[in-house]
C-alpha cells in the first residue's frame, strides 16, 4: 500500500535539504513547531491543506509543484507494486505452465524442469479427528493420542 503522508514528507524533505535549509528554520517560517514539522518529513503525521500550504510557501515552493512530484512518486512506486505483483509465485508458476504447453506442441526445444507437486493431504473435520482420538485402532479408547490422531490417514 502506498502511503501518501510518507510520500508527501520526503517530498518536502528533499526540497528542504535542497535548498540547505534546517527544520527550525523552515518551522519557523511555515508557524509550525518544530516537532510536527519532523514527524510530517517522517510521513508520521498527516499535514492538513492548510499546513502543507504554509510549509510550502515557508520553501518557497508551489503547492503544485511539490503535489505534482508526489504524484509522480505515487505512480512510481504503484508502477513497481504491480510487477512485483505480476512475479509472484503464482504467476511464476502460471508462466511455467504456459511455457510447457509450448513446449508439448513443439514451439521450444529447451527441456522444461518441473517440481514435484507436494502431497496434500484431504482436510479433516474437527468430528472426525475428536473420534480418531478417543477410539483407537480396534474402535477402543486410547488414553492419549496427542497429535497423531489429528493427521489423516495414509
Amino acid at each position: 500500500m502506498v502511503l501518501l503522508r510518507r510520500i508527501i514528507g520526503e517530498t518536502l524533505r528533499s526540497r528542504r535539504r535542497a535548498q540547505r535549509r534546517t527544520l527550525r528554520d523552515v518551522s519557523a517560517s511555515a508557524n509550525v513547531s518544530l516537532g510536527y514539522l519532523s514527524e510530517i518529513e517522517r510521513g508520521q503525521k498527516e499535514a492538513s491543506s492548510e499546513l502543507l500550504s504554509s510549509i510550502c510557501t515557508a520553501l518557497d515552493v508551489p503547492l503544485s509543484d511539490v503535489l505534482g512530484e508526489v504524484t509522480t512518486e505515487v505512480a512510481k512506486e504503484e508502477r513497481q507494486r504491480e510487477a512485483a505483483a505480476q512475479l509472484s509465485p503464482v504467476s511464476l508458476l502460471q508462466s511455467v505452465s504456459h511455457f510447457d504447453d509450448h513446449r508439448k506442441s513443439g514451439q521450444e526445444s529447451r527441456p522444461v524442469r518441473k517440481r514435484a507437486a507436494a502431497p496434500v493431504s484431504p482436510p479433516v473435520s474437527l468430528a472426525a479427528a475428536r473420534a480418531r482420538r478417543v477410539r483407537g485402532a480396534g474402535g477402543r479408547p486410547t488414553p492419549k493420542a496427542g497429535v497423531a490422531a489429528l493427521r489423516p490417514p495414509g
